[in-house]
């Protein structure tokens, strides 16, 4: 008539421990599964064919195929991970000094420093020196 009613110390508290502990560690599997399917492809020095092979053995055999290719191949993906993230880092630091305009700053620098060395040697009069001046702190090029 009644069912029955369960409670929480029905699942111990050593059960509910090892299945958090288990669903960890399937999370974790599954995101070196993903990275060694991505290190396959970044991988220049690999054929297609040995792509195609390691990608099969990881997805034919996934926990021994996971398993040979970061024991075989392990060194080589830390450093095409690392030379990765140099890339992305210059990539960044360049579209940073773009964006700031620290490049268009440090040309503008040489150019009134080349701008005033012609006046000191006489070869700019004071007023071309002027507009050339306002014209480079502008933004403009010099003409």
């Amino acid at each position: 008539m009644h069912a029955p009613m369960y409670l929480a110390y029905d699942y111990p508290l050593l059960s509910a421990f090892w299945t958090m502990l288990g669903f960890v560690l399937l999370v974790m599997w599954f995101v070196l599964l993903f990275k060694v399917i991505v290190d396959v492809f970044r991988d220049d020095s690999l054929s297609g064919w040995a792509k195609a092979g390691w990608l099969i053995f990881a997805i034919a055999l996934p926990f021994l195929g996971v398993f040979v290719y970061v024991v075989a191949r392990g060194k080589g993906m830390g450093q095409r991970e690392l030379a990765e993230a140099r890339e992305r880092q210059a990539a960044f630091d360049s579209y940073v000094r773009r964006t700031a305009g620290t490049a268009t700053r440090a040309g503008s620098v040489d150019d009134l420093t080349r701008l005033s060395e012609l006046r000191s040697h006489g070869d700019i009069t004071d007023e071309e020196f002027r507009r050339a001046k306002e014209q480079i702190l502008a933004g403009g090029a010099p003409k």
